[in-house]
């Protein structure tokens, strides 16, 4: 009987040890593209960038439109004009466009590391928080969602995380 008795107490002390183990030790993940796109500071920062992304797409397509005409207008003068004259007006023609070429590539590698730059501007943000997070809720790894196969959805600390971050941080400084 005695020995029943300390059987019975080792195995629930493991038992109980071994629970409170796994609990606190729980895995948790975050789908951090959703963190990105549906935070405050995050969805202002897309929308930002973009309208920014439009409005430089209108432009180059009427610069493109005008250079068309432009090149039009040339070629409907090749007759009326000498030869030299023409080449003149094709090379500056090819000049204008290798530039607006090379302004329209600058342009969208420009937005593309505001894009960059932002997006790890509120990672810096975003690790501070979940790092509270886990120890509040004593978990011990997170994950992002984007690696995990299947996983339960009690594990998804998106929401909590996007809701510290709203209060946390409400934009981000894009220039």
């Amino acid at each position: 009987m005695k020995n029943l008795i300390k059987y019975l107490s080792i195995v629930t002390l493991v038992v109980f040890t071994f629970s409170n183990y796994a609990s606190a030790s729980s895995p948790a993940f975050v789908d951090f593209n959703k963190v990105l796109n549906e935070s405050i500071a995050g969805s202002k920062a897309q929308q930002f960038l973009k309208n920014k992304l439009e409005s430089e797409i209108k432009k180059y397509n009427k610069l493109e439109k005008d250079i068309r005409k432009e090149e039009n207008q040339i070629i409907s003068q090749k007759k009326l004009i000498s030869n030299e004259e023409y080449q003149k007006k094709v090379k500056a023609l090819r000049a204008k466009v290798a530039k607006m070429q090379k302004e329209k590539r600058e342009t969208f590698n420009s937005i593309g590391k505001m894009r960059n730059k932002a997006k790890a501007d509120l990672l810096k943000v975003l690790n501070p928080i979940i790092k509270k997070y886990m120890e509040d809720n004593k978990i011990r790894i997170v994950l992002d969602k984007s690696s995990i196969l299947l996983g339960d959805s009690t594990l998804d600390i998106t929401e909590p995380v996007i809701n510290n971050l709203n209060k946390d941080l409400k934009t981000l400084k894009l220039n």
